[in-house]
């Protein structure tokens, strides 16, 4: 006999049940994300249905490394974390390249990666492998979600970790049955925007910030270095009221360059060498003693060295301090100029002539390198391409280098007008950044211009998502300086090895990059003269307003380096 019908509950609603993959949506849409990278795969498809319930855009890609390089470009332009999705296996571990850049350069994103169901766990599934293991020395989180009830918890945890201390990236991998899973939406924490995360905006101790601002009262010859924490605090204000307060001349190297202007009295960019051998208090704001900085040993050894950091561990690494601040580098300095501000004197006329004297040798010696930058040889020197580069910039064009040789050159001549309009790949020099970065860039800020220089070896990386940033009507302004080579490797292995084994491992083939440009729907054209670069530039940029990327490949001459290149203790 069958059962009498159970009595429904009087007045109770239907469950409303979601499933993991609007769970991740949700958490992505509180935490201020508006589009992810990503590459499909079977076992992440879910958080695409929930990402397009929430109004988040998907951004599809060639290669997972692409998505990554992109949520970090993304991070960088907007100072929020980005995200990136990828599927399991083969999917994160093509991810990884990215991941590890992102966490040197000190860039927040979420990778979420995916993985066999729980319930299959040990038992070969598809794409299985260990994630979280691999994960966990290149990110500052790395976990795996246990259950559908904890997706958006864990998600929002992530993010909290991506900006604990100096900020970068996350890693979760939820597997297909979590991510699959659905439950009565009332048993899912959804932790809500601003409800979560504290400031992260921390200032020194403030004995700390007198101690400095006294230092640099007395001081006759200081010099400040602004790095790329200057830019990810949004300190650019700041970082120029100390500068002019005080009356110190800064130099800027990663995402610090652009806090000055060119032409700013403040603004030094190349006589660090020699600010660093004769200064007698030097301020490293935001920046590593790192191979940059050859370790500290560039600064010299009897001078009062400050540092400024947002991560404790980098502070005293490698060289010893007289001075350590830890917190967000804007207000830190902000503090130090009300600091100094409030004295009768604070030094700033007695610098007068220190600054005046490193002007006259920054004007030396931007005379010296003019040759080079006007040559007319061909094939075509390629100080000329970032010549030409610089003076093309406009007050809105966001720079980008993807390189090796290229990048080294071009950091001597490419001045940005603003803070966050200049890109590099960062400590871990990765090629391939350029194309997602400026698709990134250009996502973010769609009415500025986005100019892209990359070596051809570099280009050939990621040069395919140039067609992603057709489809999505992402278009950007792309330089190659092609000498068919990895010529930074090349000119290591010619000085070690002698020119008859120079170019084992590094010549490549002389590709017409314009025709690639054009094959794929965008605009392509070729350079082989100097009084070409700047007409050929103009077209493009015509190009690029119509909606079309642009590539203009330039032939560089093969045989010229940069004096960095030339000099890698490497090669010794």
């Amino acid at each position: 006999m069958a059962e009498p019908a159970k009595k429904a509950d009087v007045g109770r609603e239907p469950a409303e049940t979601i499933s993991g993959g609007h769970l991740v949506a949700k958490a992505l849409k509180n935490e201020g994300v508006d589009v992810i990278f990503t590459l499909c795969g079977g076992h992440i498809i879910d958080i695409y249905d929930g990402c397009l319930d929430e109004g988040i855009k998907i951004i599809d890609v060639r290669h997972e490394q692409v998505a990554a390089h992109a949520a970090d470009g993304y991070a960088r332009m907007t100072g929020r974390p980005g995200c990136a999705v990828v599927t399991a296996g083969p999917g994160t571990t093509d991810a990884v390249t990215g991941v590890a850049n992102a966490f040197r350069a000190e860039s927040p994103f979420l990778l979420i990666g995916g993985q066999g169901a729980l319930t299959q766990h040990k038992m070969g599934s598809l794409q299985d492998l260990p994630h979280v293991d691999i994960m966990q020395s290149i990110t500052k989180f790395a976990a795996t979600v246990p259950s559908t009830e904890r997706v958006a918890d864990m998600v929002s945890m992530a993010f909290r970790e991506c900006l604990n201390g100096a900020p970068g990236p996350t890693f979760l991998e939820i597997p297909r049955d979590v991510l699959d899973g659905k439950l009565d939406v009332t048993k899912a924490r959804i932790p809500q925007a601003g409800h979560y995360r504290a400031s992260t905006r921390t200032l020194a101790d403030p004995d700390d910030i007198e101690k400095l601002a006294d230092i640099l009262v007395k001081s006759k010859r200081p010099c400040v270095l602004f790095g790329s924490q200057v830019w990810t605090c949004r300190a650019a204000d700041a970082a120029r009221e100390f500068a002019r307060t005080l009356n110190v001349p800064a130099y800027m190297n990663g995402a610090g360059r652009g806090t000055f202007p060119p032409g700013d009295p403040h603004h030094f960019h190349r006589t660090r060498r020699l600010a660093f051998d004769k200064a007698d208090v030097i301020v490293i704001v935001g920046t590593p003693f790192d191979f940059r900085m050859a370790y500290g040993k560039r600064l010299r050894a009897d001078a009062t060295v400050v540092q400024i950091d947002m991560d404790y561990r980098t502070v005293g690494k490698n060289r010893d301090i007289s001075l350590g601040l830890v917190g967000d580098v804007g207000r830190i300095l902000s503090a130090v100029t009300d600091a100094a501000s409030g004295r009768a004197d604070n030094g700033a006329q007695r610098r007068k002539a220190w600054l005046e004297e490193l002007r006259a040798e920054e004007e030396k010696r931007y005379e010296k390198m003019l040759p080079e930058f006007k040559s007319d040889t061909v094939p075509i020197n390629p100080y000329r391409v970032a010549y030409e580069l610089n003076e093309f910039l406009t007050e809105d064009t966001i720079y980008i280098g993807d390189g090796g040789d290229v990048v080294t050159i071009t950091a001597q001549a490419v001045q940005p007008h603003q803070p966050g309009h200049w890109m590099d790949p960062g400590p871990l020099g990765t090629l391939g950044v350029g194309v997602p970065f400026a698709m990134a860039a250009k996502y973010v800020h769609p009415e500025k211009e986005v100019l892209c220089y990359f070596g051809d070896g570099a280009f050939s990386l990621t040069g395919w998502d140039f067609e992603t940033c057709v489809r999505f009507n992402l278009p950007f302004l792309g330089v190659i300086g092609n000498n068919s080579a990895m010529n930074q490797i090349r000119c290591g292995q010619i000085m070690k090895y002698g020119k008859e084994r120079g170019d084992v491992g590094n010549r490549l083939g002389d590709v017409p990059y314009h025709k690639f440009a054009e094959m794929l729907g965008g605009y392509g054209e070729d350079v082989r003269e100097p009084s070409q670069i700047r007409p050929a530039l103009e077209r493009a940029r015509e190009a690029v307003a119509s909606g079309k990327p642009a590539l203009v490949n330039i032939w560089v001459d093969i045989d010229v380096w940069a004096p960095g290149t030339r000099n890698q203790t490497m090669y010794k």
